[in-house]
């Protein structure tokens, strides 16, 4: 076996593991990655020589390049995606669960010999700023040159990894393999314990790439409760009114389908001269008490793993020009013209295409795209990045946002009285489902606080670790739901969305700094029409009245699902959100209608 690239000084413990894991999968070489720009180019170079990977137009889209997956490939598998532990009630009844012992042997005789003939990268990084006492160090070990150069753009990887493990002793182990893509062995195993990750027969970004879900959700989570902080499925967006020179800062936890990454990325539009809007973080937030009792948070990724399809000139022109350097697409379609990538909602249909798979398509077929097709880009080259990006204190929170993907019932937004009260609507978080995502579209799905795939362990405790971790936070930020899904009687939205959410975020900050009132309603405040602000919008009020409607018997029905769904945690679920849901369902009940 040949090594290569291997660092001078490397824990005892590493080098142990690395060894071991060596022993079991019989690479033919293992090198180390140091996250250095030659070193990519290295990757990148062998990834094309070898048809792995397409390199793209050097012109239009300098450094950039095309990657296609096998076509049993594409997508997050849940039902194989498993936490394993001695005791099923550990994980949860939200989660897939595996007898820890049973599990280790699984994954050890499929990774028997699994890396014969190929080569193993070990890849170590760094997930928080640098500097931060919240940062993670993890190492990856992969025989897929794809999730190493996806990597280096997703975290911060090579020697800044090494060394911080030099000053923390500990990190996390991470295994994976592509296999042979066999779908009936392709698992995604959690073994929180050893904080050991292990996935195999797959090379799709979130199966693959440790770093993000598998590690920066799932294990991070399990870590967060023991150390007192939470590891959140939340953006966060930097809000700045330059008229009082206030800096606002939004986490928001949104289900898939639901606005969140175009919400990260928002601009205010020309009716908002005084205000500009930055992001901090797209997906992941681990938040923490700051010293004086306030909430902060740090995005623990260093690059977007976005989804392609849909992203377009008006659903979030901010990321476009990002995309057009250093940037890795995965399952795009691609336009043999000029060796540029394509996907629905980026263009008009171009004359000539080859789809995701690789081959011609013509218009009126299936998607050219993958409807989950992604993009994997640096955080810094993108030109509305909030200068906070890689504080290692974080910033501190103003304002928590939930939400989903609803048609009817839930207001465009409403805010909750109390922070408790908030937890009880994270914890109610109910979202449709796209035809994408189930084959059956407006189903809806529990999803509280958008974590129901990432907590890594019972969602009881976790509800409860969100009680024990508020009576840190001394200076509370203020809790709120969006929906910008709402429909009319003939199928048709009724708020338009995108960009003009910002609107609602106005009307937020507004809450933030007292300037207005609201009417309180048994779920919480909703604003006043003439407070939210439509200058410049053709909109009418008697639309807008109807998304700020509340309906008693609606709410009356939703709470009796929510319920059902609470039962499901037996006696893990906390006595403290059982008290905010009665008090909840009892103001519901009891309202009476004004005339």
């Amino acid at each position: 076996m040949i090594e290569e690239n291997k660092p001078q000084h490397v824990s005892k413990e590493l080098e142990s593991w690395v060894e071991q894991t060596t022993g079991l999968t019989k690479p033919d070489k293992v090198y180390w990655c140091d996250g250095s720009e030659l070193e990519n180019r290295k990757l990148l170079s062998f990834l094309t020589e070898s048809k792995q990977i397409i390199k793209l137009n050097e012109k239009k889209y300098p450094n950039c390049y095309l990657y296609r997956t096998n076509e049993n490939d594409v997508a997050r598998v849940e039902d194989r995606t498993l936490i394993c532990t001695d005791s099923e009630v550990e994980a949860g009844p939200t989660n897939r669960w595996m007898k820890k012992e049973t599990a280790f042997r699984m994954m050890q005789d499929l990774f028997k010999e699994i890396m014969a003939g190929r080569t193993m990268y070990v890849v170590p990084y760094l997930l928080g700023p640098e500097g931060s006492s919240f940062s993670q160090v993890g190492v990856e070990l992969t025989d897929s040159a794809y999730v190493a150069v996806n990597m280096r753009i997703l975290t911060r990887m090579g020697d800044i990894a090494l060394q911080e493990l030099n000053r923390k002793k500990e990190f996390v182990k991470a295994i994976h393999s592509i296999g042979n893509l066999d779908p009936e062995k392709r698992y995604i195993c959690h073994f929180p314990d050893e904080r050991l990750l292990m996935s195999i027969n797959t090379v799709y970004g979130g199966n693959a790439i440790l770093s993000k879900k598998p590690h920066a959700l799932r294990i991070a989570s399990i870590i967060a409760r023991k150390e007192g902080w939470l590891a959140e499925h939340m953006f966060l967006l930097e809000i700045v009114n330059k008229e009082n020179d206030k800096n606002y800062y939004i986490s928001g936890a949104l289900p898939s389908a639901s606005g969140k990454t175009n919400l990260a990325m928002i601009q205010p539009s020309k009716a908002f001269k005084d205000f500009t809007a930055r992001t901090v973080g797209d997906d992941i937030s681990w938040l923490f008490s700051g010293k004086n009792g306030e909430m902060r948070g740090i995005n623990p990724e260093n690059g977007f793993f976005g989804v392609a399809y849909g992203t377009g000139p008006y659903s979030n022109p901010n990321i476009l020009e990002s995309l057009k350097k250093n940037t890795i697409f995965t399952n795009v379609a691609l336009n043999p013209k000029d060796n540029t990538p394509w996907w629905e909602g980026l263009s008009e249909f171009p004359e000539t295409l080859y789809d995701w798979t690789g081959k011609e398509w013509h218009k009126g077929g299936s998607s050219a795209a993958h409807m989950n097709s992604r993009f994997t880009t640096p955080i810094k080259q993108y030109r509305f990045k909030s200068d906070r990006y890689e504080d290692p204190d974080g910033v501190e929170i103003s304002a928590m946002l939930f939400g989903g993907r609803r048609s009817s019932l839930l207001p465009l937004v409403y805010e909750a009285q109390t922070f408790e009260q908030g937890i009880l609507v994270g914890a109610m978080t109910r979202a449709e489902t796209t035809a994408a995502q189930s084959g059956a579209a407006r189903v809806v799905r529990d999803d509280p606080m958008s974590m129901i795939a990432f907590c890594g362990y019972n969602m009881g405790d976790y509800f409860n670790h969100w009680f024990e971790f508020a009576e840190k936070i001394k200076k509370r930020p203020k809790v709120f739901n969006v929906n910008w899904f709402r429909k009319d009687e003939n199928g048709n939205y009724i708020w338009p969305g995108f960009g003009e959410n910002f609107r609602i975020l106005e009307w937020m900050i507004k809450r933030i700094d007292g300037t207005v009132k609201a009417k309180e309603f048994p779920i919480g405040f909703l604003p006043y029409v003439e407070d939210i602000n439509l200058n410049g919008m053709d909109f009418d009020v008697e639309r807008l009245k109807k998304l700020l409607y509340f309906d008693k018997d609606g709410w009356a029905g939703e709470l009796i699902k929510v319920k059902e769904f609470f039962d499901k945690f037996g006696e893990r679920f906390p006595k403290k959100l059982w008290d905010e849901f009665d008090k909840m369902n009892k103001r519901v009940l009891d309202y009476v209608p004004e005339n």
